[in-house]
């Protein structure tokens, strides 16, 4: 099976509507042949992640992570993770939220190329 490459250019659209037309393509939906179990055989491109069109209620939206242990949530707003670890991670972290959480979550995200 060949591999396609699907492009998105993000300049001055914004991060829900880029995020979930890429989630919809790494599952195959776009595709004839979509089943649940397998991974798509497609590249998805995005370029121009910085010239995203955030609001500023967007910006003070928070990613949390926990470690387990007591005292062990970390908060972090998506305007200080953009400044931290630039908007390619901003939306690894929104795409991969909007896939399924199983064993094709790494390999579909794999597929997955931001660029600034």
């Amino acid at each position: 099976m060949e591999t396609r490459e699907y492009t998105i250019d993000a300049q001055g659209k914004r991060l829900g509507r880029v995020a979930t037309e890429a989630a919809s393509v790494l599952l195959g939906k776009d595709t004839p042949t979509f089943t649940k179990n397998t991974v798509a055989a497609v590249v998805v491109r995005i370029t121009n992640a910085s010239k995203l069109d955030i609001s500023e209620k967007r910006a003070g939206e928070e990613f949390q992570t926990y470690s387990g242990y007591p005292g062990g949530r970390k908060v972090e707003t998506l305007g200080h993770l953009a400044k931290r670890r630039g908007y390619d991670e901003v939306l690894r972290r929104v795409i991969g939220g909007m896939l399924p959480k199983n064993r094709l979550h790494k390999v579909r995200m794999r597929n997955l190329v931001v660029s600034e």
